[in-house]
């Protein structure tokens, strides 16, 4: 027997061998196609290619195509598990050509594959042609010989494709594999074509023509082919079975789930165990790709997958969850062809596990209550709409659940009924939204949510994408169009620009299409839904419905994604340092610098801060992966995760875990904000500043990557250009700074003492000069002197000395220095009754301009801004002297 990966193998060697440029899959998020919910042919990655707008270093290709339908037009999601060749995600094995190789060659290489290197029986094969295709029904003679009867001419739009209403299209040719005369069936064209002996394994596209808006078809300049084979439908032909389930890689799935559930794979188990096979696969590579559960887009697509594959489980009696278990199996089978389910395996089977236990809860609970709600209903009863919102909105217990489950009983629900439920919701939620205090121009962004949905955010994966204009938005109200030089808001239906929140600034970047360029200077996030792309129209314009390109400033969200990340660390490094009181209080990331605000009541020491540092730069050079899990909120609270402050929390949160401790995971916080993907590319942490915000908050600003280094280059800068003034090295700066400060308080002290021994010797070096004589006034001995240049702090010696040499009396000196004025007043003990020093100095203060003064009886002192003052404030203080 093949098995499916020696056929992926052996049709990618046959390939390359052949000249052909072997092409890895592209994820499941299509980044070129904003119309398509995910990738679900093989030519999507490469439909630019065709359309000419990106060029590629090679004119032929090939490649094995994750692809998933399960939403929106291309959806198989109801009869996957109940046929043999319906799935949600299956391969496509494809050849492609742009602008090379044309039809002759296509089909010689389809040929040459299935019958020489596969060994097809030629006569098991049929194919088909566009009925006006003679070129291709005249080289399938030639090539391969076949009969005109198994060369079947068709003329409906099956063999014919195109990429939409306008671009390029072309005739098909199908191949068709014959099961056996034993199956019911015809080939195609024939009235029994739907029937299962004649499946249809591969199809070659010639895309020759451009479709013109007004129905005319021009021929391509440069022909192109593009071929899709699915790699299941032709494993179980080289296998020799019929129905895909049968083939290797669904086998191992679906005996792995038996001996979970210890259900045999028949009967009504059937279909559960293929359910549960082909959803695994399908939400395993989702969540690889970045896809996670929640209720929106492509994560309420995910969930449907994931909790159909549950109801199944359930059904087949499984006591525990059951999914999470299954991810070793497909790990197995695929992950040597898709080293991203290797990769992400953890978070696949956390992701599972999470959810499928809170379905179960769910399930629980809605099934008891759907079965009260039914009671009394006839046969072929309808349960009321009212009653399935209330089961959805009050206990979250999903439409389609509801509906599956009482069609097994022969019950339908009023859907009309449950939509009118939902719009009295909306219509509630609106009135509430504006009894709010929201400005009434900005009812705009409930209208866009309402008629639109929310804008799906694909940044967590790449900085690029395609988007579909929705609206438009200019001075607070809808428009359709905007031109050049004009400012508007622009809103897609998916955006990889992060709107601000949390704490995070919005993204910048640009928009473009044919002949646009809108500069985005920031993204903001209206009713925590949308996201509006801020932006100046540059050249060109836009409207409502066009599809146009998106392009984060990739270097600029690497710089906030880097302090977003280091935002954590810190937080978590300051819990370490300071203990657990510690939380956030606010916080800033832009893309240069982080902030970040916390409950602390003191400031951080020196030592605190370098512990700090020190912490988070350790967990950078670990370079560990950010881990990303989504958990309702209880859930990751429970879990240990730590709340940002400012985020607004729904249902779901993703939660980032990130580096390692002693006890387990260094940080791990619930987070809606862009990160890095792994701790070292932060590069660098530095703290440039610590300082009080209110009481009990403290503040920290910090620098990452490059602004840090730039930073301590800098600071390395000044201390080079410090050291050279001193004539040293940086290395013995500060201890040269230090003896110098030292030498510089010695000779300021012996100044100050110099001065001092000046003022109170007077100018003949011995004795009191004529100056510093006192006088007596009112009967009392008043020595009062001025002196300038004099240091305030040695007023109170020069009083004390002054009123031992009086014995009794009152002493009264002004020092000025650098214009200011300070004035203090000594009473010997035997006055103090008669005379306080504090009033008498608060007279000479008053004169110098000043307010106040203290001290006690006998000694008091104060100062005032106007030392030209001086003598007057001595003047002053001998006038209350005399008066008493």
């Amino acid at each position: 027997m093949t098995s499916t990966n020696d056929i992926r193998r052996a049709f990618l060697d046959y390939f390359g061998a052949n000249g052909h440029e072997v092409v890895a899959s592209a994820p499941l998020v299509p980044n070129n196609d904003p119309t398509l919910m995910f990738v679900n042919a093989g030519m999507v990655p490469f439909k630019n290619v065709f359309t000419g707008l990106e060029s590629r270093p090679y004119r032929t290709a090939a490649s094995s195509q994750k692809c998933v339908r399960a939403g929106g037009k291309h959806n198989d999601l109801d009869n996957v598990g109940y046929t043999a060749r319906h799935h949600t995600f299956f391969e496509m094995l494809g050849n492609f050509s742009f602008g090379d190789y044309f039809k002759e060659q296509a089909i010689l290489h389809a040929w040459t594959l299935l019958t020489k290197e596969w060994g097809l029986d030629p006569d098991r094969l049929t194919v088909t042609v566009y009925h006006t295709d003679d070129e291709a029904f005249g080289l399938w003679r030639k090539i391969a010989g076949l009969p005109e009867e198994r060369i079947i001419r068709i003329a409906t739009s099956d063999n014919f494709w195109s990429m939409g209403d306008t671009g390029p299209c072309g005739p098909c040719s199908e191949i068709f594999y014959d099961h056996g005369d034993h199956i019911y069936g015809g080939p195609p064209g024939s009235p029994e074509e739907d029937g299962d002996r004649f499946v249809e394994i591969w199809n070659l596209v010639f895309m020759q023509y451009e479709q013109q808006a007004d129905g005319t078809r021009l021929d391509l300049p440069r022909p192109s082919i593009d071929t899709g084979m699915g790699i299941e439908r032709v494993a179980a032909v080289l296998q020799g079975v019929h129905d895909n389930y049968d083939t290797d890689t669904f086998k191992a799935l679906i005996a792995q789930s038996v001996a979970l559930t210890k259900k045999t794979a028949e009967g009504e188990a059937r279909a559960s165990h293929r359910v549960i096979a082909d959803h695994l696969r399908s939400s395993g590579f989702l969540i690889a790709d970045g896809v996670l559960p929640s209720n929106e887009g492509r994560g309420y697509v995910l969930r449907r997958i994931m909790r159909r594959a549950m109801r199944h489980a359930h059904l087949l009696g499984a006591p525990e969850p059951l999914m999470h278990r299954l991810v070793g199996g497909l790990v197995t089978e695929m992950g040597a062809a898709y080293p991203e389910l290797v990769r992400a395996r953890p978070l696949i089977e956390e992701t599972l596990l999470r959810e499928e236990t809170r379905f179960r809860q769910t399930l629980e609970k809605g099934l008891r209550l759907l079965d009260e709600a039914v009671v009394g209903l006839p046969e072929g009863g309808t349960l009321p709409g009212e009653t399935a919102f209330r089961l959805y909105d009050t206990y979250g217990f999903p439409y389609d659940l509801t509906e599956d489950a009482l069609r097994a009983q022969g019950l339908g629900v009023d859907r009309g009924g449950f939509d009118t439920a939902m719009a009295a919701q909306k219509a509630a939620a609106r009135a509430a939204w504006k009894g709010s205090g929201q400005k009434a121009s900005e009812d705009v962004w409930f209208d866009i949510a309402e008629a639109e949905g929310a804008t799906e955010f694909t940044g967590y994966i790449g900085e690029t994408g395609e988007g579909q204009v929705v609206a438009l938005v200019k001075d607070g109200a809808r428009v359709d169009r905007a031109e050049a030089g004009e400012t508007v808001a622009i809103l897609t239906n998916q955006t990889p620009f992060y709107g601000e929140s949390g704490g995070q600034t919005g993204d910048a970047g640009t928009i473009r299409a044919d002949g646009l360029v809108a500069r985005v200077d920031d993204t903001s996030k209206p009713l925590g839904r949308l996201h509006a792309h801020h932006a100046v129209i540059e050249s060109g314009a836009i409207a409502v419905g066009d599809m146009v390109h998106l392009q984060v400033d990739a270097a600029r969200r690497t710089r906030i994604r880097a302090n977003h990340s280091a935002t954590h660390l810190m937080h978590a490094a300051l819990r370490k340092a300071l203990g657990p009181h510690v939380t956030q209080k606010g916080s800033l990331v832009a893309e240069d610098r982080l902030r970040f605000d916390f409950s602390h009541p003191e400031a951080l020491t020196p030592a605190q801060i370098a512990t700090v540092e020190a912490d988070v730069n350790a967990q950078i050079r670990g370079n560990q992966e950010v881990m990303t899990r989504l958990m309702t909120p209880d859930d990751a609270i429970e879990a240990g995760a730590m709340a940002l402050f400012g985020e607004k929390y729904g249902e779901e949160v993703r939660v980032l875990s990130m580096g390692h401790g002693d006890e387990g995971t260094y940080s791990v916080e619930l987070c809606g904000g862009t990160h890095v993907h792994a701790l070292g590319d932060i590069a660098l942490f530095k703290i440039i500043g610590e300082s009080a915000v209110a009481s009990g908050v403290r503040r920290i600003e910090a620098l990452t990557g490059e602004a840090a280094r730039q930073w301590l280059t800098h600071r390395d800068e000044q201390l080079r250009a410090i050291a050279s003034t001193l004539r040293t090295t940086p290395d013995e700066a500060a201890a040269r700074v230090a003896v110098l400060s030292e030498q510089t308080r010695k000779l300021e002290r012996e100044l100050a003492e110099a001065k001092k021994a000046l003022a109170i010797a007077g100018a003949s070096g011995g004795g009191v000069s004529a100056a510093a004589a006192p006088e007596l006034v009112n009967g009392y001995k008043v020595l009062a002197q001025q002196l300038d240049g004099l240091d305030p702090k040695g007023l109170r010696g020069l009083i004390d000395e002054a009123k031992g040499r009086l014995a009794s009396g009152i002493a009264v000196i002004v020092a000025t220095n650098e214009g200011r004025a300070t004035i203090a007043v000594g009473v010997t003990d035997d006055l103090v009754a008669k005379h306080s020093a504090v009033d008498l100095v608060r007279t000479g203060v008053a004169a110098l301009g000043g307010q106040g003064g203290g001290g006690r009886p006998d000694m008091a002192q104060g100062g005032g801004p106007d030392g030209a003052a001086a003598g007057a404030a001595i003047d002053a203080v001998k006038a209350v002297i005399a008066a008493a």
